[in-house]
């Protein structure tokens, strides 16, 4: 199955290792040294140009950043679960 992640983007549910909030998940130093390195080394992906709120790291180690937020990419990935 796959996840919506906004604006025509979609991921396959098994690739998430985890959705984070922006807000909360960057005030430790380690989590922004992660998401400059990513950006850095090209593996950051922006979904949609606009203030992210919330980023999905994937197994292929890729960063996706998106409008969304956790809360909703969670309950996709609940709904998700149901029909699976």
């Amino acid at each position: 199955m796959y996840i919506h992640l906004g604006n025509n983007a979609v991921l396959r549910k098994k690739k998430i290792i985890g959705i984070f909030d922006m807000d909360t998940s960057t005030r430790g130093s380690e989590t922004r040294v992660f998401l400059r390195r990513a950006e850095k080394e090209g593996r950051s992906i922006n979904v949609k140009y606009e203030i992210p709120k919330s980023f999905v790291v994937t197994e292929d180690n890729e960063v996706m950043l998106t409008q969304l937020s956790p809360q909703s990419l969670a309950g996709r990935m609940t709904n998700i679960n149901k029909h699976d």
